[in-house]
């Protein structure tokens, strides 16, 4: 990074006459350079569950950041592989890429470099926000952009998180079962999943194409492109399970469907005869689960990350 020598002996400099020497070594120990903004980074440590109030009333927590982060971390990351593995397909880097930002790999980058042990969060929201960590990192990584730019954003990812903490050559070899993950996550939200193959064609090589559609409870998510009926799938699965995660009206639109054809079934409901019972055997009985739909909407899309990002399994055939 030009000139960054340079610049952290200037900011140490400056940090002589600072009243919070403390905070900024701890940043610069898991940075590698020092914060110009210190605020940026303070509030991205700082958990919805315990936000406070700015000097014009609106609340300030991590969020904004993460979502800034996300999009930062995409293209930092993928600007590393895209240079890393040169030649190799775009479903190879996207896959890799994926690997690197998931919320189980971030989970471990946080706590791999202290980060995590500095969130400031509500006690009552730690047992169940296991993403907590990860959020944190994208945070980070936005108020690195906010506060010194796109390179030094780069820098951090490149030499203090892959140089130390990533091998590429092995994190791209790992495989990822995005349609598995994906039936996962409808089997415990006992909702109802179509995987349809809408087109078939030939690229200019005259190699197939083969283009693959998801519908949940009826509702169309995601499409997918690829050189087999599989590769369609999981390039489809893995755009849903974005789509899950990112898009909570997706989400209410999914269980709201999902309501109305459960409704429709409760009004015919399977007679059942308790007289005709076979002996000893005790009658069925006939109850319905009522439709789900959680009051917490993050309470959905933690399922869907924990669906989406847990360990490796085993590769289905499509």
């Amino acid at each position: 990074m030009l000139n960054n020598k340079f610049g952290n002996l200037i900011d140490k400099v400056r940090l002589l006459f600072r009243k919070d020497k403390e905070s900024y070594l701890c940043f610069y120990r898991m940075l590698g350079f020092y914060p110009r903004n210190i605020c940026i980074y303070e509030q991205a440590l700082l958990h919805k569950s315990s936000s406070v109030k700015s000097d014009k009333g609106r609340l300030l927590n991590n969020e904004r950041l993460e979502f800034l982060g996300d999009a930062i971390l995409d293209a930092v990351v993928g600007d590393i592989v895209y240079q890393k593995f040169d030649g190799k397909r775009e479903g190879f880097l996207t896959n890799t890429r994926s690997k690197i930002v998931s919320r189980e790999s971030l989970n471990r980058l946080a706590e791999q470099i202290g980060l995590l042990k500095l969130i400031k969060f509500n006690t009552r929201q730690s047992a169940h926000n296991s993403y907590m960590g990860g959020n944190a990192f994208e945070a980070l990584v936005g108020a690195i952009y906010l506060d010194r730019g796109y390179e030094y954003c780069k820098f951090f990812m490149e030499r203090r998180i892959i140089g130390q903490y990533l091998d590429l050559n092995k994190v791209s070899r790992k495989e990822v079962n995005f349609k598995s993950k994906l039936i996962e996550w409808t089997q415990k939200n006992k909702v109802e999943i179509v995987f349809e193959l809408v087109e078939q064609s030939y690229d200019e090589f005259n190699s197939p194409i083969f283009e693959s559609e998801i519908l949940i409870e009826g509702i169309h998510a995601c499409k997918g492109k690829g050189y087999s009926k599989k590769e369609s799938q999981q390039i489809a699965a893995h755009e849903t399970l974005n789509k899950i995660k990112k898009d909570a009206a997706f989400v209410e639109s999914v269980f709201a469907a999902k309501a109305k054809r459960e409704g429709q079934l409760e009004e015919q409901p399977e007679e059942v005869s308790v007289d005709n019972a076979p002996v000893g055997q005790e009658a069925p009985i006939m109850e319905m689960e009522l439709s789900r739909r959680p009051d917490d909407m993050e309470e959905i899309i933690r399922a869907a990350e924990e669906a989406a990002y847990m360990g490796t399994e085993k590769q289905e055939d499509a």
